[in-house]
């Protein structure tokens, strides 16, 4: 990315000494600013990763476990399992409550090449469809649908009502509200029942719009992981993807709660006065 994208420019910060507090503070405070974080200097064990990520919040448990490891052999039927490129998305967008953060730590890669992370920040590119196209921002702010994850044996997951890609404060301002998260996965997509002939063509206006937007170089952050620096992304802000790899790589991490983050970050960043006196 560069500043004559017109939208704020990202930065990483390489954490050091993860047991200590004032590092975890710096990993949740740079976290909050930009969405992401790396911290270099990890164990390439999966115990290790899994202690990293207590460090911060508890760990959400899913249909695919609560710390996970995994390799391209699609032991869970889902594209993740697999060597093929991934679109920038968002993930859990089956859930009510999608996961808030996300880790990503490749504890190996051998016999090939390829697997590039993408980062892309979300809300600079609703901002972006905001000021290209307000009719198409509103329509992802306002026409709701469900996502689904049901390719697994005995799953069969869907939110209990429906959600829009875009949510912001303020709607009855003419989407004029703060941006606040991001639902987006096509290929979790469910079939759009019950919406009018003119939204569903709506929808599909506003979200050819939407993807032409988070295709643009100029909002892509490509990041080669390695084993030792861990990724943790803010899921409902940050959409990820990857490029298409070859050879065996394995991956381990895990999702956190976006309230059970918010409270870490509180905690750590406001006096406790202050805390029990907004209560």
């Amino acid at each position: 990315m560069n500043s004559d994208d017109g939208v704020k420019k990202w930065t990483g910060l390489i954490v050091s000494g993860k047991r200590s507090e004032n590092a975890v503070v710096q990993f949740t405070s740079v976290k909050r600013e930009t969405g992401f974080c790396f911290v270099d200097g990890c164990p390439t064990t999966s115990e290790a990763t899994q202690a990293l990520i207590e460090r911060i919040a508890f760990i959400r448990p899913t249909h695919y476990g609560g710390f996970w490891q995994f390799t391209a052999d699609l032991a869970s039927k889902d594209s993740a399992y697999t060597q093929l490129a991934l679109a920038a998305h968002t993930d859990t967008t089956y859930f009510t409550d999608p996961a808030g953060l996300q880790t990503f730590h490749l504890l190996s890669h051998t016999n090939g090449s390829g697997g590039a992370s993408l980062l892309i920040d979300g809300f600079a590119a609703a901002e972006q469809l905001r000021a290209e196209s307000p009719d198409a921002f509103e329509d992802l702010c306002r026409i709701k649908f469900r996502g689904h994850s049901s390719g697994n044996e005995g799953i069969a997951i869907m939110p209990m009502q429906s959600f829009p890609v875009i949510t912001a404060d303020e709607m009855e301002s003419r989407g004029r509200g703060k941006v606040t998260q991001i639902r987006w996965n096509n290929d979790d997509r469910a079939a759009m029942i019950g919406l009018e002939s003119e939204d569903v063509s709506r929808f599909y206006a506003a979200a050819r719009k939407w993807v032409e937007i988070l295709r643009r170089p100029g909002l892509e952050c490509w990041v080669q992981l390695e084993p030792g620096k861990v990724l943790t992304f803010d899921n409902w802000r940050v959409l990820h993807g990857r490029s298409a790899f070859s050879g065996e790589r394995e991956m381990c991490g895990a999702y956190t709660n976006m309230d059970d983050f918010i409270s870490r970050w509180k905690t750590l960043h406001i006096p406790k006065k202050y805390l029990l006196g907004s209560i």
